[in-house]
């Protein structure tokens, strides 16, 4: 018998949801049901109800989500009902080279973790399909294989551990796993979304000696200080690399872009170090390339850039990690969250700026009062 629930589903790119009842599948294979408890709403999924990057619709977007096994599929190895999870973007097949040599968000085939399509669909709306896009987190319920979910201590809460998800994962590991910053370096953060602000979190935790944190809202600003940036930067239309450079001098050692606006990536590559690096996270809209002074910018410099791609992270390995730093008190994920609120408001709180923190959390999933 299916299961029904509220979902947020995309049905055109207008940069909306609509709120309606859908129905999931049991578990097959290797997959479970997951009762939602608490979803985050990151940009990048306002990104995917807007922008035609190919995708089928309508679709159920989300990727940030912490919830219970209340089902799971008869060829499912390492969870069971009860079981708290946080589910994750990343799907991995966990044979590939890639994955064999530890590297599972570079996994050559991602798509292995989907249903056949010979099979029914996951989700159903009157009969027809509702497609799917990973753990589909903005829904009541959601249905993925298990390589999709990892299991974390009951008593952290929902709301927090559905930041473990993406934002924590995306910025401590890109700190972490990625530029593996040292103690007694200096870090410049620009953009203080929820990425943003976590890779602050992950500078402060690793000992930098700097941290730079670089935006346009004060009130992002102010909570990047009270997460230990050293120095806050208010970014201006041309004037952020002579800002930088008033604080940071010749530059600093990592610089993180985590906005995704040609304007913000060049201030962040001007203002990295010779021999330093400048890693791209945030994701840009499709438009004009980004130019680049390759000998001037790279090579005379001995600059380089990398993109990042949720933090190079190993779930099963960092968000355990994650999950008992935050239970230590080392993560203050208190601060990050802006409001808890029902799946009806996601719009308004999409078109509202974050109050007080990194961003809303869908923490009730009933249906819309009509």
């Amino acid at each position: 018998m299916q299961v029904t629930a509220q979902a947020a589903v995309v049905e055109r790119l207008n940069g909306r949801f609509e709120v309606q009842e859908v129905a999931f599948d049991r578990p097959i294979a290797r997959e479970v049901l997951v009762e939602v408890r608490a979803a985050g709403l990151c940009h990048s999924d306002l990104n995917v109800a807007g922008i035609d990057r190919g995708r089928s619709l309508p679709l159920i977007a989300g990727h940030e989500l912490a919830g219970v096994v209340v089902e799971v599929g008869p060829e499912v190895r390492g969870l069971r009902v009860g079981d708290h999870v946080i589910g994750t973007e990343v799907r991995a097949c966990g044979t590939c080279a890639r994955c064999a040599s530890g590297r599972p968000t570079l996994c050559e085939i991602p798509d292995s973790l989907e249903r056949d399509p010979r099979e029914r669909p996951r989700v159903t709306r009157g009969g027809d399909a509702v497609h799917t896009l990973g753990v589909s987190a903005f829904a009541g319920v959601s249905l993925a294989d298990e390589r999709q979910f990892v299991a974390v201590p009951a008593e952290l809460p929902f709301p927090q551990a559905s930041l473990l998800a993406c934002g924590i994962t995306t910025g401590l590991g890109a700190v972490d796993n990625v530029a593996r910053v040292q103690e007694g370096e200096t870090v410049a953060v620009f953009g203080l979304g929820g990425v943003g602000l976590s890779i602050v979190i992950g500078a402060v935790l690793a000992g930098a000696r700097t941290v730079i944190a670089i935006d346009i809202d004060p009130a992002k600003l102010e909570l990047a200080r009270r997460l230990g940036a050293t120095h806050v930067v208010t970014a201006a239309d041309g004037e952020t690399t002579e800002r930088m450079r008033a604080v940071a001098g010749s530059g600093v050692d990592h610089t993180f872009d985590a906005v995704g606006i040609p304007e913000v990536t060049i201030s962040a590559i001007a203002s990295t170090a010779r021999g330093g690096t400048c890693y791209l996270i945030g994701i840009p809209k499709p438009g004009p390339a980004l130019a680049i002074d390759t000998m001037r910018d790279l090579i005379g410099a001995q600059r380089g850039i990398r993109g990042v791609y949720m933090g190079g992270t190993v779930p099963c390995r960092d968000l355990p990690r994650y999950a008992s730093l935050a239970l230590e008190g080392r993560l203050p994920l208190d601060l990050l969250i802006s409001e808890r609120i029902g799946i009806a408001e996601i719009n308004r709180a999409y078109a509202e700026p974050a109050n007080g923190g990194a961003r809303a959390v869908i923490t009730d999933f009933s249906a819309p009062e009509s």
